[in-house]
């Protein structure tokens, strides 16, 4: 039935949208912006609206003090220190000064990043003492705009304590600080991190159905669900972090706020903590319907909740209880309410993150996936992937989710219509080549034959000519709207990046890429393509560019060569510059075969070893090329050049010998003749001064001889 429209209250409110699609007359509506229902009916249901609650104010902090701490954060920010002693005695002298005052100076702006620096630097005791001290005013510190990134980087650190205590690590039992003080509160943090943690968790249990769409609090409450199911602590600072906002890690960056050694990981947590991840789970479900979870799931700030606890529900209930609040149960058949939910999450941008997420998830029993897509998806792949911002990616990650014979049914669809598809969706294109590779490259030529038809439809692909444009380089990197040639030293685009990956992944798919960009590369002039060389983006193209194959046919050696001829009195200062010298690099084996090539490269660098020398990036290309060689002994710089040859061809399957490897046998060959002609004519000498006829000589010789065979042995 169609869920009954509530009135909203408040002028804000009323500006939200209510945001709905139709299904066979059920429609799936957002009844807020903010996804919570009416402070009377929340009263209703025997539950408060911590989502209203006031910040709880501790007191300012005055003038005086705030100078000192703020002067105290620039110092460790810029850690002025002259030894570790140093830097451990200012970190104590200001918790110190900070005692008593924790609770105002983690919800001040300034004192709050002080307070993060300080917890990242701090020893095993002092960060027990820290947590001691937020006791009892947890909630209202995971609910500060401040205060919650400071309990975020605190639980980080609480979990790796927890793990170390449980491995009982000898040297963290018998730790004493000689230097600190001991203090009239220690006995307070006698407990083990263990029992702080689950006392920190108790205080929040009868918040945590509200915390799971707080601006602030929703942040602390996934970090709790990671910490408590041993899952990994994601960095504050990378792109892809699953606790932080993209906003946040901007700010974080923004004040330098760099993570220590205990982020990126995965700690061991002790057996209480299932127990308390049950009652988390149940506590977050409490009271709670399928219309408010549903909600939940296609609200911005509670979907990234729903979705964490979707992958960790398997450890604790096997009945995966918050699924089937959001969806029926796995023999349902279709349902109007469902499949109105379901269009909502395959047309909105939170809806389809969250259900993206969900196919990705782990966590997640095939069954309910296939479920899902054969009841509301199987019968309309093209309709979804025309969704470029939503449907596709869950097209897209279904893609490595299914059965083979679903992948392969949904790449049937996908395939013949892919030119008209792809777009501006680059990724479609990519996760469409990483399908058809994954099924020992299903239908490859059709995908091929689509993609020249997007970005060189006049492009012939089976007899390129010497006149083709540069239509595959302009389409797909758009050239003429880049950052191509530029003097004011802007920095690549992300878009640039994305389109400068999605072309390389296309030339590692297939050589005929490869072709296609070698020629794309003649139609440019050599200005524009030097131009490329330099940029710190399209560069990789150039370089991925640089292949060759084994049994290269006649056609493609005389390409090379055209290639080549682009490089023409442009080493030198692709050489000293930080992006074309990794060309240069890779020119040593693209030039294989054109011995007269690699002699025009070396000659180039040689006449100016001056300039090349003095460049940092020059003398890494001067030692890869050998070039000492090439001045000193040239005769062994060609003989290095054969080798190469060698080794490319291979000779009966065995590993062909390293240069060095050949001049050490050489030597101890030439040493070996040396020493037994040595012998041969100290022996001569011998027996002519002794009269002994010239059998005797015979014998001593086969008699030394069978002596050094049966010491070689040995020798060994």
């Amino acid at each position: 039935m169609a869920v009954k429209e509530k009135k909203v209250r408040g002028r804000r409110a009323q500006k939200k949208e209510t945001s709905s699609n139709d299904i066979e007359g059920e429609v799936f509506k957002v009844s807020n912006g903010d996804g919570r229902d009416e402070d009377e009916e929340d009263q209703e249901n025997g539950k408060s609206n911590d989502s209203t609650m006031k910040s709880t104010f501790f007191g300012l902090v005055d003038s005086n003090e705030l100078d000192y701490f703020k002067q105290a954060e620039s110092t460790l920010n810029i850690n002025a220190f002259e030894s570790d002693e140093e830097r451990i005695g200012f970190i104590r002298s200001v918790l110190e000064e900070a005692k008593g005052k924790e609770l105002k100076l983690v919800t001040n702006q300034i004192c709050s990043k002080l307070m993060e620096r300080l917890i990242l630097s701090s020893n095993d005791k002092q960060v027990k003492r820290m947590f001691n001290s937020f006791l009892t005013h947890f909630v209202a510190l995971a609910h500060h705009k401040y205060s919650s990134h400071v309990l975020e980087t605190l639980f980080v650190r609480a979990a790796a304590l927890i793990e170390k205590e449980l491995i009982q690590d000898d040297q963290f039992k018998n730790e004493e600080d000689e230097e600190e003080e001991e203090d009239d509160d220690d006995e307070q943090i006698q407990s083990t991190m263990e029992e702080l943690f689950i006392k920190m968790i108790n205080e929040f249990k009868p918040h945590f159905s509200a915390m799971i769409d707080h601006q602030y609090s929703s942040h602390t409450l996934r970090l709790i669900i990671l910490i408590v199911s041993g899952k990994e602590l994601p960095s504050t600072t990378t792109s892809n972090s699953t606790l932080r906002s993209k906003k946040s890690k901007i700010a974080r960056k923004m004040i330098e706020i760099k993570d220590n050694d205990d982020f990126n990981k995965s700690f061991q947590v002790p057996p209480s903590f299932k127990s308390e991840l049950r009652s988390i789970c149940q506590q977050v479900r409490y009271n709670q319907d399928t219309r408010k979870m549903r909600e939940f799931a296609a609200h911005k700030v509670a979907s990234p909740v729903l979705q964490l606890l979707i992958q960790v529900e398997g450890i604790v209930d096997k009945e995966r209880e918050v699924w089937h609040l959001l969806f029926n149960k796995e023999n349902a058949d279709k349902d109007p309410q469902e499949e109105a939910f379901m269009e909502y999450l395959l047309s909105e941008s939170v809806g389809s993150h969250f259900l993206e997420a969900v196919v990705k998830n782990d966590g997640v029993r095939l069954k309910y996936i296939e479920r899902l897509y054969k009841l509301y998806m199987k019968d309309r792949i093209l309709k979804l992937v025309n969704r470029s911002t939503s449907g596709a990616y869950i097209i897209q990650a279904l893609l490595f989710k299914l059965k083979p014979v679903e992948v392969e049914h949904i790449l049937d669809i996908i395939i013949p219509e892919l030119s008209n598809l792809i777009n501006n969706n680059l990724d479609l294109g990519i996760k469409i080549i990483e399908a058809s590779k994954s099924r020992s490259g299903y239908r490859k030529d059709e995908i091929i034959e689509q993609l020249f038809l997007k970005f060189a439809p006049n492009y012939n692909i089976q007899d390129p000519q010497m006149n083709t444009s540069s239509e595959f380089l302009e389409n797909t990197l758009q050239l003429a709207s880049s950052t191509l040639g530029n003097t004011k030293d802007d920095w690549p685009t992300a878009e640039e990046r994305r389109r400068s990956l999605f072309v390389q992944k296309l030339m590692e798919y297939d050589y005929k890429f490869i072709i296609c960009v070698w020629y794309n590369f003649f139609a440019l002039s050599v200005e524009r393509f030097i131009q490329m060389c330099f940029h710190g983006v399209f560069n990789h193209i150039i370089e991925k560019s640089l292949v060759v194959e084994k049994d290269e046919p006649k056609p493609i050696l005389i390409l090379r060569k055209r290639l080549m001829n682009l490089f023409q009195n442009e080493i030198v200062k692709l050489s000293c510059n930080s992006y074309g010298s990794h060309i240069v690099d890779k020119l040593w084996d693209f030039t294989i075969f054109l011995p007269i090539y690699k002699d025009k490269i070396a000659t180039e660098l040689f006449k100016n070893s001056k300039v090349v020398k003095e460049s940092t990036y020059g003398r890494l290309v001067w030692k890869n090329w050998s070039m000492e060689l090439f001045a000193r002994k040239k005769y062994d710089w060609k003989t290095l050049i054969k080798q190469q040859e060698q080794e490319f061809i291979g000779e009966d399957g065995e590993r062909v010998k390293k240069p060095i490897e050949l001049k050490l046998e050489k030597l101890a060959q030439e040493k070996k003749y040396k020493e037994e002609q040595a012998q041969r004519e100290a022996n001569q000498a011998y027996y002519k001064s002794s009269g002994h006829g010239k059998h005797a000589l015979d014998d001593q010789e086969e008699s030394s001889f069978e002596k050094k065979q049966k010491l070689r042995g040995r020798r060994r």
